[in-house]
Protein backbone atom coordinates (compact mmCIF):
# COMPACT_ATOMS: atom_id res chain seq x y z
CA UNK A 1 0.00 0.00 0.00
CA UNK A 2 1.34 3.46 -1.04
CA UNK A 3 0.76 6.75 0.89
CA UNK A 4 0.65 9.86 -1.31
CA UNK A 5 2.36 11.77 1.85
CA UNK A 6 4.02 11.41 5.41
CA UNK A 7 5.20 13.55 7.39
CA UNK A 8 8.52 12.53 9.87
CA UNK A 9 9.64 14.97 12.29
CA UNK A 10 13.57 14.51 13.44
CA UNK A 11 14.00 13.21 10.26
CA UNK A 12 18.19 14.21 10.02
CA UNK A 13 19.27 11.39 11.43
CA UNK A 14 18.32 7.55 13.07
CA UNK A 15 14.61 6.04 13.24
CA UNK A 16 13.72 9.30 11.50
CA UNK A 17 16.10 9.38 8.44
CA UNK A 18 15.82 5.21 8.19
CA UNK A 19 11.97 5.88 8.26
CA UNK A 20 12.29 8.48 5.25
CA UNK A 21 14.52 6.15 2.90
CA UNK A 22 12.24 2.82 3.26
CA UNK A 23 9.30 4.92 2.65
CA UNK A 24 10.94 6.80 -0.36
CA UNK A 25 11.62 3.57 -1.78
CA UNK A 26 7.91 2.51 -1.51
CA UNK A 27 6.88 5.68 -3.50
CA UNK A 28 6.03 7.94 -0.48
CA UNK A 29 6.23 11.44 -0.50
CA UNK A 30 7.65 13.22 2.15
CA UNK A 31 7.74 16.19 4.36
CA UNK A 32 11.39 16.10 6.45
CA UNK A 33 11.56 17.97 9.81
CA UNK A 34 14.08 18.45 11.75
CA UNK A 35 16.23 21.45 13.42
CA UNK A 36 19.51 21.42 11.10
CA UNK A 37 18.52 22.88 7.71
CA UNK A 38 21.79 21.73 6.86
CA UNK A 39 21.25 17.75 7.73
CA UNK A 40 17.68 18.09 6.06
CA UNK A 41 18.94 19.29 2.72
CA UNK A 42 21.56 16.24 2.50
CA UNK A 43 19.05 14.13 3.56
CA UNK A 44 16.28 15.29 0.80
CA UNK A 45 19.47 15.29 -1.75
CA UNK A 46 20.13 11.57 -0.88
CA UNK A 47 16.55 10.66 -1.58
CA UNK A 48 16.14 12.54 -4.43
CA UNK A 49 19.28 11.15 -6.02
CA UNK A 50 17.67 7.59 -5.55
CA UNK A 51 13.57 7.51 -5.77
CA UNK A 52 11.45 10.41 -7.74
CA UNK A 53 9.36 11.17 -4.74
CA UNK A 54 8.72 14.85 -3.91
CA UNK A 55 10.36 15.83 -0.71
CA UNK A 56 9.63 18.82 1.04
CA UNK A 57 12.03 20.06 3.89
CA UNK A 58 10.74 22.00 7.05
CA UNK A 59 13.23 23.20 9.48
CA UNK A 60 11.75 23.99 12.92
CA UNK A 61 12.22 22.91 16.34
CA UNK A 62 9.21 20.71 17.71
CA UNK A 63 9.85 22.46 21.52
CA UNK A 64 8.94 26.52 19.34
CA UNK A 65 5.10 26.06 19.21
CA UNK A 66 5.04 29.25 16.77
CA UNK A 67 8.01 27.31 14.90
CA UNK A 68 5.69 24.39 14.22
CA UNK A 69 2.39 25.95 13.41
CA UNK A 70 4.24 28.37 10.85
CA UNK A 71 5.99 25.18 9.37
CA UNK A 72 2.94 23.52 8.75
CA UNK A 73 1.09 26.11 7.59
CA UNK A 74 3.22 27.14 5.00
CA UNK A 75 2.76 23.71 3.31
CA UNK A 76 2.11 23.97 -0.55
CA UNK A 77 -1.11 22.39 -1.30
CA UNK A 78 0.54 19.85 -3.40
CA UNK A 79 1.81 18.37 0.02
CA UNK A 80 -1.50 18.66 1.25
CA UNK A 81 -3.41 15.87 2.48
CA UNK A 82 -0.88 14.82 5.10
CA UNK A 83 -1.95 11.04 4.93
CA UNK A 84 0.58 9.85 7.66
CA UNK A 85 2.26 11.27 10.74
CA UNK A 86 5.70 9.71 12.08
CA UNK A 87 6.19 11.72 15.65
CA UNK A 88 9.60 10.83 15.54
CA UNK A 89 11.82 13.62 17.28
CA UNK A 90 12.97 12.78 21.03
CA UNK A 91 15.59 12.63 22.93
CA UNK A 92 17.22 11.87 26.78
CA UNK A 93 19.74 14.51 27.90
CA UNK A 94 21.67 13.50 31.19
CA UNK A 95 21.25 10.04 33.23
CA UNK A 96 21.14 11.17 36.63
CA UNK A 97 19.14 10.22 39.68
CA UNK A 98 16.57 12.99 40.32
CA UNK A 99 18.44 14.69 43.35
CA UNK A 100 21.32 15.48 40.81
CA UNK A 101 19.25 16.16 38.26
CA UNK A 102 19.77 19.46 35.88
CA UNK A 103 16.78 21.65 35.40
CA UNK A 104 17.56 22.22 31.93
CA UNK A 105 17.61 18.83 30.82
CA UNK A 106 14.41 18.48 32.18
CA UNK A 107 12.76 20.92 30.61
CA UNK A 108 14.44 20.30 27.30
CA UNK A 109 13.13 16.49 27.58
CA UNK A 110 9.55 17.58 28.71
CA UNK A 111 9.68 19.86 25.80
CA UNK A 112 10.82 17.83 22.82
CA UNK A 113 9.46 14.12 24.09
CA UNK A 114 6.32 15.41 24.92
CA UNK A 115 4.99 19.07 24.37
CA UNK A 116 6.62 18.66 20.85
CA UNK A 117 4.52 15.78 20.16
CA UNK A 118 1.60 17.57 20.93
CA UNK A 119 1.98 20.65 18.93
CA UNK A 120 3.05 18.73 15.70
CA UNK A 121 0.11 16.86 15.65
CA UNK A 122 -2.32 19.51 16.50
CA UNK A 123 -0.93 21.49 13.58
CA UNK A 124 -1.25 18.48 11.63
CA UNK A 125 -4.84 17.03 12.20
CA UNK A 126 -6.61 19.95 10.36
CA UNK A 127 -4.78 18.37 7.24
CA UNK A 128 -4.85 14.66 7.50
CA UNK A 129 -7.79 13.03 5.63
CA UNK A 130 -10.96 11.75 7.63
CA UNK A 131 -11.72 8.39 5.45
CA UNK A 132 -9.81 5.83 7.19
CA UNK A 133 -5.99 6.98 5.58
CA UNK A 134 -4.97 8.49 8.20
CA UNK A 135 -2.18 7.34 10.26
CA UNK A 136 -0.12 8.95 13.31
CA UNK A 137 2.90 6.78 14.17
CA UNK A 138 4.35 8.04 17.67
CA UNK A 139 7.90 6.78 18.48
CA UNK A 140 7.65 5.97 22.50
CA UNK A 141 10.47 3.60 24.19
CA UNK A 142 11.04 0.63 26.32
CA UNK A 143 11.59 3.18 29.17
CA UNK A 144 7.86 4.40 28.84
CA UNK A 145 6.87 0.73 30.14
CA UNK A 146 9.90 0.23 32.57
CA UNK A 147 11.47 2.86 34.79
CA UNK A 148 15.12 2.42 35.12
CA UNK A 149 17.94 3.88 37.61
CA UNK A 150 18.73 7.64 36.17
CA UNK A 151 16.41 7.77 34.01
CA UNK A 152 13.37 9.43 36.21
CA UNK A 153 12.61 12.35 33.69
CA UNK A 154 13.05 10.63 30.79
CA UNK A 155 11.29 7.59 31.11
CA UNK A 156 8.27 9.91 32.87
CA UNK A 157 8.10 11.58 29.00
CA UNK A 158 8.27 8.20 26.99
CA UNK A 159 5.21 6.85 29.84
CA UNK A 160 3.42 9.87 28.73
CA UNK A 161 4.03 9.17 24.93
CA UNK A 162 2.63 5.88 25.82
CA UNK A 163 -0.69 6.75 27.30
CA UNK A 164 -1.19 9.78 25.21
CA UNK A 165 -1.24 7.32 22.09
CA UNK A 166 -4.02 5.51 23.56
CA UNK A 167 -5.95 8.65 24.34
CA UNK A 168 -5.41 9.70 20.57
CA UNK A 169 -6.68 6.28 19.57
CA UNK A 170 -10.04 6.50 21.24
CA UNK A 171 -10.15 9.88 20.27
CA UNK A 172 -9.51 9.72 16.68
CA UNK A 173 -11.37 6.75 15.96
CA UNK A 174 -14.55 7.94 14.94
CA UNK A 175 -12.65 9.73 12.14
CA UNK A 176 -11.08 7.55 11.39
CA UNK A 177 -7.70 7.86 11.98
CA UNK A 178 -5.67 5.04 12.76
CA UNK A 179 -3.03 5.56 15.81
CA UNK A 180 -0.11 2.91 16.78
CA UNK A 181 2.97 3.65 18.85
CA UNK A 182 6.44 1.88 18.57
CA UNK A 183 8.58 1.01 21.68
CA UNK A 184 12.02 0.16 21.13
CA UNK A 185 14.91 -0.99 23.40
CA UNK A 186 18.17 -0.17 22.62
CA UNK A 187 18.88 1.55 18.96
CA UNK A 188 22.29 2.37 18.01
CA UNK A 189 21.65 6.09 16.50
CA UNK A 190 22.70 9.58 17.98
CA UNK A 191 20.28 8.70 20.93
CA UNK A 192 23.52 7.67 23.71
CA UNK A 193 25.72 10.98 21.98
CA UNK A 194 23.16 13.47 23.04
CA UNK A 195 22.32 11.86 26.07
CA UNK A 196 26.17 11.86 26.98
CA UNK A 197 26.10 15.44 25.44
CA UNK A 198 28.77 14.70 22.78
CA UNK A 199 30.60 12.17 24.96
CA UNK A 200 30.91 9.63 22.01
CA UNK A 201 33.61 7.31 24.14
CA UNK A 202 30.80 6.75 26.92
CA UNK A 203 27.76 6.32 24.58
CA UNK A 204 29.79 4.01 22.36
CA UNK A 205 29.80 1.70 25.79
CA UNK A 206 26.50 1.56 25.56
CA UNK A 207 25.89 -0.54 22.99
CA UNK A 208 29.26 -3.01 23.87
CA UNK A 209 29.40 -6.45 23.89
CA UNK A 210 25.65 -7.52 22.27
CA UNK A 211 23.63 -6.65 18.91
CA UNK A 212 21.96 -3.62 18.95
CA UNK A 213 18.84 -2.58 17.28
CA UNK A 214 19.61 -0.27 14.41
CA UNK A 215 16.98 2.51 12.84
CA UNK A 216 16.16 0.61 10.18
CA UNK A 217 14.81 -2.44 12.45
CA UNK A 218 12.57 0.29 13.48
CA UNK A 219 11.63 1.59 9.98
CA UNK A 220 10.82 -2.19 9.24
CA UNK A 221 8.25 -1.92 11.86
CA UNK A 222 6.86 1.50 11.12
CA UNK A 223 6.57 0.19 7.99
CA UNK A 224 4.68 -3.09 8.70
CA UNK A 225 2.24 -0.70 10.61
CA UNK A 226 1.39 1.09 7.88
CA UNK A 227 1.09 -1.53 5.74
CA UNK A 228 -1.84 -2.74 7.43
CA UNK A 229 -5.64 -3.11 5.59
CA UNK A 230 -7.75 -0.16 7.00
CA UNK A 231 -9.36 -1.97 9.59
CA UNK A 232 -6.47 -3.05 11.00
CA UNK A 233 -4.79 -0.83 13.70
CA UNK A 234 -1.44 -1.76 15.63
CA UNK A 235 -2.16 -0.44 18.48
CA UNK A 236 1.42 -0.90 19.52
CA UNK A 237 5.05 -2.61 19.08
CA UNK A 238 7.63 -3.19 21.25
CA UNK A 239 10.80 -4.35 19.60
CA UNK A 240 13.67 -5.21 21.69
CA UNK A 241 17.19 -6.71 20.88
CA UNK A 242 17.36 -10.29 21.73
CA UNK A 243 20.01 -9.93 23.68
CA UNK A 244 17.91 -7.70 25.99
CA UNK A 245 14.90 -9.16 27.22
CA UNK A 246 13.66 -6.14 28.86
CA UNK A 247 14.91 -2.54 29.67
CA UNK A 248 17.41 -3.26 32.83
CA UNK A 249 19.03 -6.43 31.39
CA UNK A 250 21.45 -6.66 28.61
CA UNK A 251 23.40 -9.79 28.42
CA UNK A 252 27.16 -8.69 26.95
CA UNK A 253 29.54 -11.39 25.63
Amino acid sequence: MNFKKVLITGATSGIGKATALLLAQNNCHLILCGRRKSLLESVSAQISAAYPVAICTLTMDVRNKEEVFAAIESLPDAFKPIDVLINNAGLASGLNTLDEGVLDDWEKMIDTNLKGLLYVTKAVLPLMPKNGDGHIINLGSIAGKEAYLNGNVYCATKAAVDNLSRGMRVDLARFPIRVSAIHPGAVETEFSIVRFKGDEERAKKVYDGFENLVANDCAEAIWFMLNRPKHVNINELTIMPTAQPNATTIIRK
